[in-house]
């Protein structure tokens, strides 16, 4: 435990070190190139700002290109500050494209944070739209039921199918039985036995007694 509180301990003060080396620097450059007062202690802050929503941006967003862009750019400002207070640029006399860069850094910053904390992101454990669709569709069937138990107008039930009207099934036994009956009944009376008497002598309903006149 003691010696994860040591490494800690170690980072946060090298880091530390590093953002006051660095904010200096950056306030030396502004403050050459012109700003005096607070406006040469706000750059540091302006810089830093953008580096930490550009990193944020890297982590957390979707949109990786437009956070590696400011970052970059708060990058290149801050190294370039460091590196120009090394020795390498005289700070009595500073050039003209340096105060140019100075100047128009506010608007650069200001642009750069508002486009990336303002820009939409697709959260990462968005629902994927195959489930949604699903869910759409479950919610549609559930419409009906539930519009009908609120009070509202049910939707219409789907057409039930008409009644298709059934033939009994008749045993060839009982066909047979059956024309040996309409066969003495046209030697008996001359004529061809009807539906009604052939019901009566065999004792069956009359769709079957139908069903079978149909055969003989």
């Amino acid at each position: 435990m003691r010696a994860h509180l040591a490494r800690v301990d170690a980072v946060l003060v090298q880091a530390v070190i590093a953002a006051a080396l660095s904010f200096a620097h950056l306030h030396d450059i502004a403050s050459a190139a012109g700003q005096n007062g607070w406006k040469a202690w706000a750059y540091p802050v302006s810089v830093d700002l953008l580096l930490v929503a550009a990193w944020r941006r890297l982590r957390t967003g979707s949109s990786k290109a437009a956070g590696w862009c400011w970052f970059v750019i708060a990058l290149a400002a801050s190294l370039g500050a460091n590196v120009a207070t090394a020795g390498l640029l005289d700070l009595g006399a500073v050039p003209a494209w340096l105060r140019i860069l100075v100047a128009g850094w506010p608007a650069v910053a200001f642009l750069g944070g508002t486009l990336l904390a303002h820009t939409a992101t697709t959260p990462r454990h968005a629902q994927p739209p195959a489930i949604t669709a699903e869910l759409d569709l479950t919610d549609e069937e559930e419409t009906a039921p539930r519009a009908e138990a609120d009070g509202g107008t049910p939707a219409p039930a789907p057409p039930e199918p008409a009644d298709q009207p059934t033939t009994p099934a008749v045993p060839a036994a009982l066909v047979e039985h059956a024309r040996k009956l309409a066969t003495a009944h046209q030697e008996r009376t001359g004529r061809s036995i009807d539906t009604p008497t052939l019901r009566a002598q065999l004792g069956v309903p009359a769709p079957l007694a139908e069903a079978i006149a149909a055969q003989l």
